[in-house]
């Protein structure tokens, strides 16, 4: 049975910065406010008329470029996503459309800030089964289009981008494992109350933008990627200290310090962009994963432990041997 792994790596933020003083117009804040509690400096904003596609097809050039791989050798696209740019066709058939690649399957999984785990997850599953040899996976989202910006709560912690990887399949393993879960109960914790069944046709404003009850997510974030993370690591037999580098979600400084902290990992061997990028969603783990590639912290043979955690409440962990 083939193993898959991540032959190339590639991301794309919007050109535009936004710096938190920005918000001090906007809402009652300061740049002091948010960065001692989410650790964030900046992020970047899509411009009027750029989409969420647009996001992830230059992300997947990157990919594709990094793993020397033509855009027709691809036979499966997986793109994580909760912003997509047309209810339908999907944005992974969007992104297909401009990348050249006809015939392939190509389909979007919602799973919120756990999307690039769970799409990596699926890929991986493909490529063990013989359904696929070169994976597009890809994570992109826009949530400026989803935020209200009269609320502090929530304004100040998103931005907009995209990362993607390439899995080929592999005589060794890199894509070690993967686990994702899924507890619905928690559904008002984190979400966009109106959608396409559910008043679409009736939206009022606010129920268009994200709401969260940020405690409740920080207090479930934290124990849930401590026993994933515990979990991830006992079902190989691997010790913590094996562990290279953490990729984890960029949500909010508080909670990745949380995190590397319960895995006695010092923060030098955590890959952390929430400063400059803020929560980008199904996009952080590879924006994370490629930004530390290009610069070099991360090398081959390197071990990775990838984390997510978003609305829904979804998780997800994988463990990768780049």
């Amino acid at each position: 049975m083939p193993y898959s792994a991540i032959a190339g790596t590639g991301s794309y933020l919007p050109k535009r910065v936004m710096m938190n003083q920005e918000f001090e117009a906007l809402v009652d804040t300061s740049d002091q406010w948010i960065q001692d509690r989410t650790g964030i400096k900046q992020r970047h904003i899509a411009a009027d008329g750029e989409t969420t596609s647009d996001l992830a097809f230059e992300a997947a050039k990157a990919a594709l470029e990094s793993a020397g791989v033509a855009a027709d050798e691809v036979d499966l696209i997986v793109l994580a996503t909760t912003t997509p740019d047309k209810v339908f066709p999907s944005t992974a058939c969007l992104l297909q459309q401009r990348l050249g690649i006809r015939d392939c399957p190509a389909f979007d999984i919602h799973a919120a800030c756990a999307g690039f785990i769970y799409a990596l997850d699926v890929a991986d599953r493909f490529v063990r089964t013989g359904g696929a040899k070169c994976v597009l996976v890809v994570g992109a989202d826009t949530y400026s289009r989803i935020l209200n910006w009269e609320d502090r709560s929530t304004c100040v912690l998103f931005g907009d981008g995209a990362g993607a990887v390439v899995l080929r399949a592999s005589e060794e393993p890199g894509v070690i494992c993967t686990h994702c879960h899924a507890d619905g109960r928690f559904e008002d914790s984190l979400h966009v109350p109106s959608g396409i069944s559910a008043g679409y046709d009736q939206v009022r404003a606010e129920a268009a933008f994200i709401q969260m009850r940020g405690n409740e997510v920080f207090k479930k974030a934290v124990s849930t990627l401590d026993t994933m993370a515990r979990e991830t690591l006992a079902s190989h037999g691997i010790d913590k200290k094996d562990v290279t580098w953490l990729v984890p979600h960029q949500a909010n400084m508080r909670i990745i310090s949380a995190a590397a902290k319960k895995l006695e990992l010092p923060m030098e061997r955590v890959v952390v962009t929430v400063d400059k990028h803020a929560n980008t969603s199904s996009a952080s783990i590879p924006l994370a994963l490629d930004v530390a590639v290009r610069d070099g912290r991360i090398q081959r043979g390197d071990l990775l432990l990838f984390e997510g955690f978003g609305a829904g409440f979804t998780w997800g962990s994988g463990l990768v041997r780049y």
